[in-house]
């Protein structure tokens, strides 16, 4: 893909990625510009508000705003909608398993979430009195989530960016931070064997650098050359806030939220007004650094989680290699739409990125694809390699110097989280990566085993002392390769 003559890539001297959690694209920002068009009559795959799902029963449910003044309104859906291969089918296609040709409606969101609450109550998470199937089908406008909205419309929006693949969480972080998941559609698998972008920019002298909100990054122990990395190469969100203040961001910043079940993932049912909460506190950060007028900020989510979207995902994704799909995925088909803003003072106010037709859609390589871009660095595989990058987004040859967000507050949730004594299911995907580290018996001592913690403040403990213990045999030379 060739670069617009008023592309500005080559000015940017810092790339941050914020990865939130399971929101889609309509349910976050379908009503960002009403009636499919955005400013100047630009086109853009909103909703019109007429869209809908049938019921079990045959009614119709149609799209609906959030109305964040009434009780809950944060934890909107009440229940965490079905996730994983086989739910994303039923919700495209009404059926597990994937019909040939593939031919989405987007028709199963309703009945799906219906299935949804009943395994949630079964398997105690936490769901709000009075959710019903129909709350799947409510939107955010945008005077609810105020702070990506306004970014979105303060700076650009993509309109048509897919998760990598119709599935979960692990698989899809894998695909932003190394173009594969090697075949994994689940997240049973929580490590991978092969060369992220972050070795990739150690091996060609560029920095980089992995936050975690208030722990460890979950992504730190999920590749080889991660778990090898210095110590230097990772922070904690206070960690950011310094870097940016004092103009030493890296080159790329990769940024996590926090995982437990009262954090700011915003993964469902838990509270969205947190995560707007963190996503101000990190454009404040870039936007008050000195390397303000040489970032992109990127923020996107890492998969629809359940979440109503009406556009069916493209069929055109590139496989990235030879990895045998589980369930027989052979990685041609997309996830579906996810919330993507990017954020920079060289891209116009009320942008709408999109790629020409014909290109390869957007998806989370196209983060890897704008490193490379940007800084002459070979494709990680065949995905990245023919991934749009978001170069053509700057076309701004001044950086402007409004505030988009200028007098904006974040939204406060009233509510009382019903989850907050619930384990988050990525707590206990962290607990698990925790426990692959590579660590001698000799430096277990005083570490409690995963089998013996149930609590959400027993697993933050298991994953710090598990994590503090490997830190310290590793600094010492004296932890296992793994």
């Amino acid at each position: 893909m060739f670069a617009m003559a008023n592309n500005q890539l080559s000015q940017i001297q810092y790339i941050v990625h914020v990865m939130l959690e399971n929101r889609s694209f309509d349910h976050m920002l379908g009503f960002l510009y009403a009636n499919k068009q955005g400013p100047n009559g630009q086109p853009f795959e909103g909703l019109l508000g007429t869209e809908s799902n049938l019921e079990s029963s045959g009614t119709a449910v149609t799209v609906y705003q959030i109305d964040a003044s009434q009780p809950n309104a944060y934890f909107m859906p009440g229940a965490d909608p079905g996730e994983g291969y086989a739910n994303t089918n039923v919700q495209l296609f009404g059926t597990s398993t994937q019909p040939d040709p593939p031919v989405a409606t987007n028709s199963g969101f309703v009945t799906n979430f219906a299935s949804a609450i009943t395994a949630d109550e079964d398997g105690g998470w936490p769901v709000y009195s009075g959710t019903t199937e129909s709350d799947i089908m409510g939107m955010w406008p945008p005077s609810a989530v105020p702070i990506i909205s306004g970014l979105a419309q303060g700076f650009a929006v993509c309109d048509h960016w897919f998760s990598s693949v119709p599935t979960e969480t692990m698989p899809n972080r894998a695909f932003v931070n190394a173009g594969t998941s090697q075949g994994h559609m689940s997240d049973a698998t929580t490590s991978f064997t092969v060369q992220t972008i972050y070795g990739l920019m150690t091996a060609n002298n560029l920095t980089w650098k992995i936050y975690g909100y208030d722990e460890q990054p979950l992504t730190r122990g999920d590749f080889p050359d991660l778990v090898s990395a210095p110590d230097a190469n990772f922070g904690l969100f206070t960690d950011f806030q310094s870097d940016a203040a004092a103009g030493t961001l890296a080159q790329y910043s990769f940024l996590e939220p926090s995982w437990g079940s009262t954090g700011n993932s915003e993964h469902p049912n838990y509270d969205v007004a947190l995560g707007e909460q963190f996503l101000q506190q990190v454009y404040e950060a870039v936007r008050g650094g000195p390397g303000w007028n040489e970032t992109l900020l990127i923020i996107s989510y890492d998969e629809h989680g359940g979440c109503y979207d009406h556009v069916a995902p493209p069929t055109n994704a590139v496989a990235p290699d030879d990895s045998v799909g589980e369930y027989g995925f052979d990685f041609t088909r997309f996830g579906l739409r996810i919330p993507g803003v990017l954020v920079s003072p060289l891209i116009a106010e009320g942008t709408i990125f999109d790629v020409p037709t014909g290109t390869m859609a957007i998806d989370h390589t196209s983060v890897l694809k704008t490193i490379e871009v940007r800084w002459g660095l070979p494709a990680l595989t065949a995905r990245d390699a023919a991934a749009p990058d978001f170069g053509d987004v700057l076309t701004l040859t001044t950086p402007r110097t409004d505030d988009p967000l200028a007098g904006v507050v974040a939204p406060t949730s009233a509510s009382t989280n019903p989850a907050a004594g619930t384990v988050s299911h990525l707590q206990r995907l962290q607990a698990q990566i925790a426990e692959n580290l590579p660590l001698s018996d000799d430096r277990l001592t005083g570490v409690p085993t995963l089998q013996d913690v149930n609590t959400p403040a027993e697993y933050a403990s298991y994953i710090d002392a598990r994590t503090n213990a490997w830190l310290s045999a590793k600094n010492a030379g004296q932890a296992p390769r793994g």
